[in-house]
C-alpha cells in the first residue's frame, strides 16, 4: 500500500512512471511519488549521484505522507510552474503537500521545499527524512540539532533541515516522527543540500515560496488556445531541465527499461545536441527566447570548441559524458539493471551539425545572432562538407551506416542556415546542400520513389519524417509525401507510430511507440494539408501522459503505460511545436 511502512534501508516500492511528478529548477530535478515519496534526487548537479534514490532501489528517501493508510492520490502542477501539489483524501480530511526545489536553483546548493496544508480537518503525515549520498553508500554522519533545526553530513554534501522541530532521530536513518497540522493550518519544510558549507541562514521559507512563484511567472510564458495548459506545463519542464546557460538534460532519471528485461536501459542525464535543438526551436516558435539563447549558447561553445569531433551528447556543463557503468549494488527499477553514464560520448551523429544549423538559423531570423554564433554556423557548414560521406550512427544511436535520416537533416540544416547568411556563404552552403541531397537520391531512395532507412536497407523509418518538415525538400516535393504514406502504412498502429521494425515480430512486441515520431507525424499531416489528421495524431500522443502531464521517450500501446526515463525533454519539445504549429497555442503577452 501506499503508505506502508518500509525500511528506509530496503527503498521504497517504486511506483509506474506514470505516477510521479517533476520538480527542478534548471540544476538538478526530483521525482515526487504518489505516496509522497522523493524517490529520486541528484545532487548537487543532474548527473552527479542521487542522494535519494529509492527510483533504483536505493537507500535515501524523503517521505511526507498521511498516517493513514487509506488515501486516494492525486495532485497537479499550480499554473505556469513545476510547483506541485500532492493530494491525498483520507478518511478523515483532505491533506495537501506542496513541493518546489526553489527556483532559480543554485549549482553548489539545492533548496526543496514542503508545506504540508489541512484544507478541512486537521491531518497527520508520516516524515521520514533519511538523504544518502553516493546512490545510497553514504548514510547521514555529525548530526547536530539547534531547536526546530537539524545539521549534518552525507558524503560531501552539507545539509541543513528546518521545520524538523517533532521529528527524532531513527534507528534505520536520520530522521523519523509523526507532525500533526490544525485545519486550515500548515507546515513548513526546507531541506538545504549543498556541496560547500553552509554558511548564510537560510531565508524563511514564505520567502522562498514567494521567489520561486514569482520566477516562474517571469520565465514561463502566457499562452492563449484549446491546449495551452499543456503547452504551457511542457515549457516549464523544458525551462526547468536547462541549467541557465547551458545544456538541457534529455531526462531527469537514468536506468528506467525502455522494454523490461531487455537491457535497453540508458542514462539520460546529460544534454543532447539534437534535443537542445528541439527545445530552442519550441521556444522560438511561442516567441520566448530564453530557451532559444540557452540553446544557441551551449551548441556555439561546443561547435567552436570541438568542430569536427564533435560529440552527440555533453554534460550540461559541457563536459563529455561519462562511459557507461553499471552499479551493482542497486536492484534497479523493476525490469532493468541500474547504470549510469552513455556509450553515445563514442559515437559519430552526422545529423547533430544539421541541428545545430538548423537552431541558429532561427535565432538569426531572430535578429539574435553574435559573431561567435555566426563563427560557430560556418564551423558546422565546414564539418558537413568534410564528413558528410563517411558513415554515423543517426538519430537512434545505432551501429555506423549510410543512414539517409543523418543527411537529409545536415541538408535542412544548410538550406536554413542558407536563408539567412552572406550572398557568398549561402551560395556554397546551398551547392553543398544540392551535392549532398543528389548523391542520397541516387543511394538512399527506394524504387517507389520513397526514402529508405540507409543506403544499404530498404525499410521505412519515422525519423524520415523530420527531414521533409526542417525543410530539406520543398512541401510538394513527391518523395516527402510518398515516405509520409509509407511510414504511416508499416509504424502506425492505434494512432501511435513506431520508429521502425527492428525484426519480424508485431509492431509493440519490440519496443514501445515513440512519441517523439507521433508529433512528427502531426506536423506532417499539417504540412501535406490534412489539418484532421494532424490533430488526430497530436491529440492521440498528446493524451501519452499520467496525472502530471510528462512523457516519457515511448509509452506501451497495449498496457498504456509510459517506458524509459522521465520526463523526456525532446517529447515535450515536440509536443510544444506541433501544439504551436496546428494554432492550438498563440502567444499571449
Amino acid at each position: 500500500m501506499p503508505g506502508e511502512d518500509v525500511n528506509p534501508n530496503t527503498g521504497a516500492r517504486p511506483a509506474v512512471l506514470r505516477d510521479y511528478a517533476l520538480l527542478a529548477d534548471g540544476h538538478r530535478g526530483a521525482l515526487i511519488g504518489p505516496a509522497g515519496d522523493v524517490a529520486w534526487l541528484c545532487a548537487p548537479g543532474w548527473s552527479d549521484p542521487a542522494v535519494f534514490s529509492a527510483l533504483l532501489g536505493g537507500a535515501g528517501r524523503y517521505l511526507v505522507t498521511p498516517t493513514t493508510g487509506r488515501f486516494v492520490w492525486g495532485g497537479h502542477y499550480e499554473p505556469g510552474s513545476l510547483i506541485w501539489r500532492s493530494r491525498w483524501v483520507t478518511g478523515d480530511g483532505i491533506i495537501e503537500s506542496r513541493e518546489a526545489l526553489v527556483f532559480p536553483g543554485e549549482a553548489e546548493k539545492l533548496v526543496l521545499l514542503r508545506q504540508v496544508r489541512a484544507l478541512d480537518r486537521p491531518a497527520r503525515v508520516r516524515v521520514v527524512l533519511d538523504p544518502r549520498a553516493d546512490f545510497g553508500r553514504q548514510p547521514v554522519r555529525d548530526v547536530t540539532r539547534d531547536g526546530d533545526r537539524w545539521l549534518a553530513r552525507t558524503g560531501g554534501l552539507h545539509l541543513r533541515f528546518h521545520g524538523g522541530a517533532g521529528l527524532r532521530r531513527d534507528r534505520h536513518g536520520f530522521l523519523t516522527g509523526e507532525l500533526t497540522v490544525p485545519a486550515g493550518g500548515r507546515h513548513d519544510l526546507v531541506l538545504e543540500l549543498a556541496a560547500v558549507r553552509l554558511e548564510q541562514p537560510c531565508q524563511p521559507a514564505g520567502e522562498l515560496w514567494r521567489i520561486t512563484q514569482h520566477h516562474w511567472a517571469s520565465v514561463v510564458p502566457s499562452l492563449a488556445g484549446p491546449v495551452r495548459r499543456d503547452a504551457v506545463l511542457a515549457y516549464a519542464v523544458l525551462r526547468g531541465m536547462t541549467r541557465p546557460g547551458g545544456g538541457m538534460v534529455a531526462a531527469a532519471t537514468t536506468a528506467l527499461p525502455e522494454r523490461a528485461m531487455a537491457g535497453r536501459n540508458y542514462d539520460y542525464r546529460y544534454a543532447w545536441i539534437r534535443d537542445q535543438s528541439y527545445a530552442g526551436q519550441a521556444s522560438a516558435l511561442v516567441g520566448r527566447f530564453d530557451l532559444l539563447d540557452d540553446a544557441v549558447a551551449f551548441l556555439t561553445e561546443r561547435v567552436l570548441a570541438d568542430g569536427d569531433r564533435l560529440a552527440p551528447a555533453y554534460t550540461v556543463d559541457g563536459d563529455p559524458v561519462p562511459h557507461e557503468e553499471r552499479l551493482a549494488e542497486l536492484p534497479g527499477y523493476p525490469g532493468a539493471h541500474a547504470r549510469t553514464g552513455n556509450w553515445v560520448s563514442g559515437q559519430f551523429q552526422l545529423d547533430a551539425y544539421g541541428e545545430v544549423l538548423m537552431v541558429l538559423a532561427a535565432a538569426q531570423r531572430h535578429d539574435r545572432l553574435d559573431s561567435d554564433a555566426r563563427h560557430a554556423m560556418e564551423t558546422a557548414a565546414a564539418a558537413i562538407g568534410r564528413r558528410w560521406s563517411q558513415p554515423d550512427s543517426g538519430i537512434w544511436e545505432l551501429p555506423p551506416r549510410q543512414w539517409t535520416h543523418s543527411k537529409l537533416t545536415c541538408v535542412a540544416g544548410l538550406r536554413a542556415a542558407a536563408g539567412v547568411a552572406t550572398p557568398r556563404l549561402a551560395a556554397g552552403w546551398s551547392a553543398l546542400a544540392d551535392r549532398i541531397l543528389a548523391d542520397v537520391s541516387a543511394h538512399g531512395l527506394s524504387p517507389d520513389g520513397r526514402w529508405q532507412r540507409a543506403y544499404d536497407d530498404d525499410r521505412v523509418d519515422a525519423a524520415l519524417l523530420l527531414p521533409g518538415i526542417r525543410g530539406a525538400l520543398p512541401p510538394q516535393d513527391p518523395r516527402t509525401e510518398r515516405t509520409r504514406r509509407a511510414v504511416l502504412a508499416e509504424l502506425a498502429q492505434d494512432g501511435y507510430l513506431y520508429r521502425f521494425r527492428p525484426d519480424r515480430r508485431p509492431l509493440g512486441d519490440a519496443e514501445g511507440a515513440f512519441l517523439l515520431c507521433g508529433f512528427a507525424a502531426a506536423l506532417a499531416a499539417w504540412q501535406a494539408g490534412d489539418p484532421v489528421a494532424a490533430n488526430r495524431w497530436f491529440e492521440r500522443n498528446r493524451a501519452a501522459c499520467g496525472p502530471p502531464g510528462l512523457y516519457t521517450e515511448e509509452y506501451d500501446v497495449r498496457q498504456r503505460q509510459l517506458r524509459g526515463n522521465v520526463p523526456q525533454g525532446f517529447v515535450h519539445a515536440l509536443m510544444l511545436e506541433t501544439a504551436a504549429t496546428l494554432r492550438q497555442v498563440d502567444p499571449c503577452y
